[in-house]
């Protein structure tokens, strides 16, 4: 109940802030114009509170789930004459009509919203470098391999314990997020790596697995383990009648190394488990700034996990702001970067390179927001909310009716033919778009919800 309650109050303000940015540019952007702008309204539904200064109420709305913009004039009902009941334009009489402007001012109408994002998104990473930059006290900032699971993917396609990737795919001087991406975007392929290994460049094949289209899929799976930190496990807190009490192991130890391997990640020391398949494992144990002689731990079954029972330490983390010049650069190229991955996912749902499933919608993103909210420093929390307001504002410039992209293509067309495409065209048009929209949100929101727990528990 917590992490749900968390991941809805998350959502709420992610999305609602996503969307209220969006519908102030063009709100910005009506009012430079002189349209008529006559609702901004934060939520949908019933009015709770507001004022109305000159033409436009501005207003608090029960569901708090982002906002709108209403300006005269962009309802086709509005744009019909009572008496007759025939489609037509804006009068001439009323000026601040939308659709009584010329056609450039209203794609620009239409483009404010999607650049407002994309100007969030810009804005708070430069804050983030810029103020904050988050890193490891002790970051290792190669694409060091720390462990290779035997008999995986990446084992078969040669790769060992301690090389650095220099290229992956596209990338050259790939970091591991660009390594994660790559990965879901290339489900069973094969793709190209170059990797270093004791001052020689050497040329491997990685075939990708085909559950890297999944969710939870991670450079694990591929049997991948990255080295991200220097040092040792440190160990937080250690589970009573667990296999780490049984074997000596106390709150504030360091394991120093695992059966001779220096592992520096619980995570890799999870999978060695998993790989391991629950064998005793000799540990070094470091107490007090003293190595121990080594102990021997005997993993137990939790679930489909080998566990040792004990929380790790988190890493220390520290601030290391950019001057505003490499904010400025840096934050250009996570914009950069992050808008064309979200291009080439499209084109793979195309191609049929990337599955349907890997989108997210609503219950997808609050289980991120909820994820990101509990997650110490606020590295995920700017980096999700800036990664989802390039989403929105990319996705709304797609030319498709309802969208903003379709308001726009639609202003083309009448600009290239010189008259106005009939309304009731534009009604049809916009009526099978919402079909469509709806049918495509239900399947996004029904893919969503068989990804919790509650339905992947259950699944062999």
């Amino acid at each position: 109940m917590h992490e749900f309650l968390i991941s809805v109050a998350a959502f709420i303000v992610l999305v609602g802030v996503m969307v209220v940015v969006h519908e102030f540019g063009h709100f910005a952007v009506a009012k430079l114009c002189k349209v008529r702008v006559e609702e901004f309204s934060f939520g949908f539904g019933p009015r709770l509170f507001g004022y109305k200064h000159g033409d436009t109420d501005y207003k608090v709305c029960l569901l708090p789930l982002g906002g709108f913009v209403k300006m005269a004039g962009e309802n086709f009902s509005e744009l019909t004459d009572a008496a007759t009941g025939t489609a037509t334009i804006a009068p001439p009489e009323d000026p601040g009509a939308l659709t009584s402007h010329p056609r450039w001012q209203r794609m620009l109408i239409g483009f404010a919203g999607p650049f407002a994002n994309f100007v969030l998104a810009f804005v708070l990473m430069v804050f983030y470098f810029g103020w904050l930059n988050e890193v490891p006290a002790n970051e290792v900032k190669s694409t060091t391999i720390e462990w290779v699971t035997p008999g995986s993917a990446a084992a078969q396609a040669g790769f060992e314990t301690g090389d650095t990737i220099r290229h992956f795919d596209t990338v050259n001087n790939p970091d591991w997020e660009d390594i994660y991406d790559r990965l879901k975007l290339n489900p069973d392929q094969t793709v190209p790596v170059t990797v270093e290994r004791g001052g020689q460049t050497l040329q491997l094949n990685l075939h990708v697995l085909a559950s890297a289209k999944s969710d939870d899929f991670d450079p694990g799976d591929e049997g991948i383990l990255p080295q991200f930190l220097l040092g040792s496990i440190g160990i937080q807190e250690v589970q009573p009648g667990m296999p780490a009490e049984q074997a000596g192991l106390r709150s504030g130890d360091a394991i120093q190394s695992v059966d001779g391997h220096p592992f520096h990640m619980v995570t890799t020391l999870l999978a060695y488990m998993k790989a391991g398949e629950g064998k005793p494992l000799t540990l070094v144990i470091v107490r007090n700034g003293v190595a121990l002689a080594p102990i021997v731990a005997r993993p137990t079954k939790i679930q489909n996990g080998w566990k040792l029972g004990f929380i790790a330490a988190a890493p220390p983390y520290r601030n290391e702001p950019l001057p505003i010049g490499k904010a400025i650069v840096k934050s250009r190229v996570f914009c950069a970067d992050k808008s064309l991955m979200i291009f080439e996912v499209l084109g793979g749902l195309f191609t049929h390179k990337v599955s349907v499933s890997q989108l997210a919608g609503p219950v997808g993103i609050a289980r991120m927001a909820g994820d990101a909210a509990e997650t110490k420093g606020w590295g995920s929390k700017i980096g999700l909310a800036g990664m989802i307001s390039l989403n929105l504002g990319i996705l709304n410039l797609m030319p498709f009716p309802i969208l903003d992209g379709g308001m726009i293509f639609f202003l083309l067309i009448e600009s290239a033919i010189r008259r106005d495409i009939s309304i009731p065209i534009k009604e049809r048009i916009y009526q099978a778009a919402f079909v469509v929209l709806v049918g495509f949100f239900a399947f996004i929101i029904f893919n969503d919800i068989t990804k919790l727990p509650l339905f992947t528990h259950v699944k062999p």
